[in-house]
């Protein structure tokens, strides 16, 4: 790896644990203002304050949520986008580029590909297109890819994860998202498949934090290399705290119940 992305990398990866907390911010395209990230410079200050590594953001919001104060936090420019009001929402169109992004002091880029939607072929393309360009100008890029199509009873599948894992490494990304599979035995065909690093998203809001914690050191012990967690977080009661919670087990090798302390919580 030249050292452009060996330099960028490091923005948005612990340099020594080598893993990383990342909060994706780019749900407002496909679901509106949220709760959580309605105030998108509110949501970046409370999870850079947490020790989240980087956020991933729409190119319209980086003016907006990333900078004017605040604790530093590494920048990861979402470049695909769709709606959940389309009947195609799986169907994902590149909606930025990486020039665009480097313009906007982006440390890293990323993708979304559904594998089995209607349009694959057209997303996989992007990604090529995009992987290209990311070596090019040594662009970290992180590809977040779900098996989601007619013909795909259940994304959680560790084959299926696996198969999205894999297809991140082999298209050239530096880091691959995948779903959480269930448990540390069955994500490591994941973990063990792909050459890049394996991080986990963390889906609809959970019932509870020990639920979100115990997913996290699953996935820790499993051999990914951290998360990237979007609700789970910046929806929780305290999303610093939460961030905070998740670092003791990415970063600092801690247990579910050393994570709850933090939350001031042994069970929930």
């Amino acid at each position: 790896m030249n050292i452009g992305k060996v330099v960028r990398l490091e923005r948005i990866m612990n340099r020594n644990t080598r893993r990383t907390i990342i909060v994706p911010m780019d749900h407002g395209v496909s679901s509106g203002p949220i709760e959580g990230i309605k105030d998108i410079k509110v949501a970046v200050d409370k999870v850079a304050e947490g020790g989240a590594n980087a956020v991933v953001l729409h190119k319209g919001m980086v003016r907006a949520g990333h900078r004017g104060g605040g604790k530093d936090i590494g920048l990861i420019v979402h470049l695909s986008a769709s709606t959940d009001l389309s009947p195609s929402k799986n169907d994902k169109v590149l909606v930025c580029s990486v020039e665009e992004a480097i313009r906007l002091g982006a440390d890293a880029v990323s993708i979304h590909v559904n594998i089995g939607a209607d349009m694959e072929r057209d997303m996989l393309r992007d990604f090529g297109i995009i992987s290209r360009a990311c070596e090019e100008w040594q662009m970290p890029l992180l590809a977040m890819v779900y098996g989601r199509g007619p013909k795909i009873e259940n994304q959680y599948d560790p084959k299926v994860v696996a198969h999205c894992a894999r297809i991140g490494a082999e298209l050239g990304a530096d880091i691959v998202k995948v779903p959480y599979s269930g448990d540390p035995e069955s994500f490591r065909l994941a973990t063990e498949g792909s050459p890049i690093p394996v991080v986990i998203a963390g889906g609809p809001k959970m019932k509870s934090e020990r639920d979100v914690l115990e997913m996290v050191h699953g996935a820790i012990r499993a051999g990914a290399s951290g998360l990237s967690i979007g609700r789970n977080i910046f929806q929780a009661k305290d999303p610093g705290l939460m961030v905070r919670a998740m670092a003791k087990i990415v970063h600092e090798g801690g247990s579910v119940e050393e994570a709850l302390e933090i939350l001031g919580q042994t069970q929930t």
